[in-house]
């Protein structure tokens, strides 16, 4: 489905998400505080836009994805960086080897969660980090109310204007709709083993941001 996408879903995703996305990649940024020398794994990086502010800090990014028509449009953009074809259920990665750790709008689409967030845990070294940017449950009911709406009703038609493939995106609004709210994903890295976890709501809680700590 991500492959039929690939080659517009950074222009899909700027109009869908009415301009924020670029607001939500800023904010991921800022909290990886990417520094050089350091190993980062963008995992469902698709074609590694989310992955160019960490590789413009200095440090070495992998950019990790599933699809590899998504791996493919990243690789004719970004040819010098090392794309690498994972199942964020099994990594191919060693233990302990990445200093920060983060995937945005990806969990939603792994199966099962807290396998991908068990291995997350696994290829981070002691001290490291995971930040996590993902859907979530606007905090405000009126405005829950409307989003809601948006997502059923409004965004179906506007996918079907700009999208290669407008069923991904019908799949996209109910995937969102089934997902835990800020405070259940924040348990499901706990169990997972992450340590110190937290959130901050981006947007209303239309997104949240979720970081946690390797012990």
């Amino acid at each position: 489905m991500f492959d039929d996408v690939a080659a517009n879903y950074d222009l899909t995703n700027d109009v869908l998400s009415l301009g924020q996305a670029r607001l939500w990649r800023k904010e991921v940024a800022r909290a990886v505080d990417a520094r050089p020398a350091q190993k980062i794994l963008d995992l469902a990086a698709g074609t590694a836009t989310s992955s160019q502010p960490f590789a413009r800090a200095g440090a070495y990014v992998v950019p990790c994805d599933f699809s590899i028509g998504m791996l493919r449009v990243g690789k004719e953009r970004h040819p010098w960086m090392p794309f690498t074809a994972g199942d964020g259920t099994k990594l191919p990665f060693k233990d302990e080897t990445f200093d920060t750790v983060t995937i945005s709008f990806g969990l939603r689409n792994i199966q099962d969660t807290g396998a991908a967030l068990s291995e997350l845990y696994r290829v981070t070294k002691p001290g490291g980090r995971v930040v996590i940017c993902e859907f979530s449950q606007p905090t405000w009911a009126p405005f829950r109310t409307v989003y809601t709406e948006y997502l059923m009703r409004a965004l179906p038609p506007v996918a079907r204007a700009v999208s290669s493939n407008p069923d991904a995106y019908v799949y996209l609004a109910e995937s969102i709709r089934a997902w835990p709210d800020q405070a259940g994903l924040a348990t499901l890295l706990q169990k997972a083993g992450w340590s110190d976890v937290a959130w901050r709501d981006l947007t209303g809680g239309v997104v949240a941001l979720h970081r946690g700590v390797r012990r």
